[in-house]
């Protein structure tokens, strides 16, 4: 098994190897951090197995359950990342009526998308580092949000659950393999509350899925394909770049330092923030990692689709070492699961790499609860995001988020909609249900036990990108076979020093 207490020498190996990438790519100023030393640290660091410094050796820690809020006191609830797509998380919460927002954080106080919520909460406090906040009031948090970049999901979750602390967290849940596996054996030990954000787990598509595969509608699946065929941030990028964008000043109002986390020094750049850290490997997981919790998370959690034992990139345009293909398609492979065949689920992105559809298809809509991000909507496409589910006897259709499933062609399914199961309307929205979990009324739907294994999807997904090559993965191991390499990179590189705690969960 590769998740010891010890993890620190795969990813001297991997750091060591990412550096000489950097060395190649990179130019480094003469003040950045020394990578000799650097490595020199992470060599003292892999002997050490100290406890976290932050983790409470408390409830949270002796129980086998953190206590539910009272059912008739509202959650107290921290809101870490309010401006963009956190603030519109922030928002749903309080539209639900059933928090009480107690802190503000935020990497960036000053800047214009963070004043909404701050004008809303003027006499809360505020933070620009979450650690200062569970320092200062932990005891008078009851749940957090985190709506931050991909890279910074792992440490600030790992450290509210180590204080006892409920959470919901933007999918997906972390940028590499290892990182979820962690954050799913804290969820275990620590016995809080979680919620990831795929907010369609808590619509319609949902619970159409659940009961036409309970009824046996959907059954004997063979394959699906997944598609987001939108514009992304990093089109029309040149992908002959050498190096990493140059360092920029650092606006006054933003801690450059915490945003970076756990991330090896870089100096800022405004292509790194403000939703840019999507389009980089270093930071960001892509259109796989923005999108695929939307398109499959019901297939995946109902098909027991589990982890793939194959990964394979077919086609990659403008590949290189820092940002993602201007269109990518990556074959999972998933084995047979008791009495269900084995899929093969296909992956599309890109301008130009539009998937085949049945002749029949019909139309291609798009849900009108897709959430928007700063005002922004999205632009709709020939094929727009969704998915086709293919099974030995019939073909279904769906979209995004809360979208349901339609049988095609249309032929078929006006002759089998008088038959068709019906299913139940959702009792609260995921935000809701998140809330009303961590008053012990209701369960989440997309727990870290759920959500966990399909971002870690994602995350094999984005390293065949990354890597430009087929993956074989064993699921019971949870190693990659046939690359020692891709292996190692299941752990990442070595944390930034000051950060190496949150990994010793």
């Amino acid at each position: 098994m590769i998740f010891q207490n010890n993890i620190y020498f795969c990813q001297i190996v991997v750091f060591a190897y990412t550096e000489i990438i950097n060395l190649i790519y990179t130019t480094m100023k003469s003040d950045d951090i020394s990578r000799r030393s650097f490595l020199k640290r992470a060599l003292v660091l892999s002997a050490a197995t100290a406890v976290p410094s932050f983790w409470i050796p408390s409830k949270a820690s002796g129980m086998p359950g953190v206590p539910f809020v009272s059912a008739n006191d509202k959650v107290r609830l921290a809101l870490i990342g309010i401006g963009n797509r956190g603030g519109e998380i922030a928002l749903e919460l309080i539209n639900t009526g059933l928090c009480e927002i107690v802190a503000l954080c935020d990497v960036d106080m000053g800047a214009p998308h963070t004043q909404k919520l701050i004008s809303m909460y003027p006499k809360v406090p505020r933070f620009n580092d979450f650690r200062q906040m569970f320092d200062k009031m932990a005891d008078k948090i009851d749940a957090v949000t985190v709506g931050v970049p991909d890279h910074a999901h792992f440490p600030i979750t790992i450290e509210a659950m180590a204080h006892g602390k409920h959470v919901y967290v933007e999918k997906p849940m972390a940028r590499t393999f290892q990182e979820v596996e962690l954050m799913m054996k804290a969820e275990k030990k620590f016995g809080v509350v979680t919620q990831m954000g795929n907010q369609g787990h808590s619509e319609a598509n949902y619970f159409q899925f659940k009961a036409w595969k309970e009824a046996g509608l959907i059954k004997d699946v063979t394959a699906i394909t997944a598609h987001m065929n939108s514009p992304r941030r990093w089109h029309g990028w040149n992908p002959n770049m050498k190096h990493m964008p140059m360092g920029e000043p650092v606006p006054e109002t933003l801690d450059w330092d915490t945003w970076l986390g756990v991330r090896p020094f870089r100096e800022y750049n405004h292509d790194y923030h403000m939703g840019q850290w999507r389009c980089w490997y270093e930071y960001g997981m892509g259109a796989l990692g923005d999108w695929g919790a939307h398109i499959l998370d019901t297939a995946h959690q109902f098909l027991d689709m589990g982890l793939p034992t194959e990964i394979n990139p077919l086609y990659l345009k403008d590949h290189n070492p820092f940002f993602y293909p201007m269109s990518s398609t990556i074959l999972f492979r998933f084995p047979k699961r008791g009495d269900m065949p084995g899929i093969d689920v296909t992956w599309y992105d890109g301008l130009d790499n539009i998937p085949p559809v049945p002749e029949d298809y019909g139309s291609s809509d798009v849900d009108p609860n897709i959430p928007t991000v700063a005002g922004g909507k999205l632009q709709l496409m020939k094929l727009n995001p969704g998915k086709e589910i293919y099974t030995k006897t019939l073909t279904f259709k769906g979209g995004s988020h809360g979208s349901t499933l339609s049988v095609i062609p249309d032929k078929i399914a006006k002759d089998m909609n008088p038959t068709l199961p019906d299913y139940e309307k959702s009792p609260s929205n995921h935000y809701a249900n998140f809330l009303l979990a961590c008053q012990g009324k209701e369960k989440t739907r997309s727990p870290f036990s759920i959500a966990g294994p399909l971002s870690q999807i994602f995350c094999l997904g984005v390293l065949a990108q990354r890597l430009n090559r087929k993956l074989v993965f064993d699921r019971d191991l949870k190693q990659i076979t046939n690359d020692s390499f891709a292996n190692q990179m299941l752990v990442g590189e070595m944390p930034r020093k000051g950060w190496e705690e949150y990994y010793n969960i």
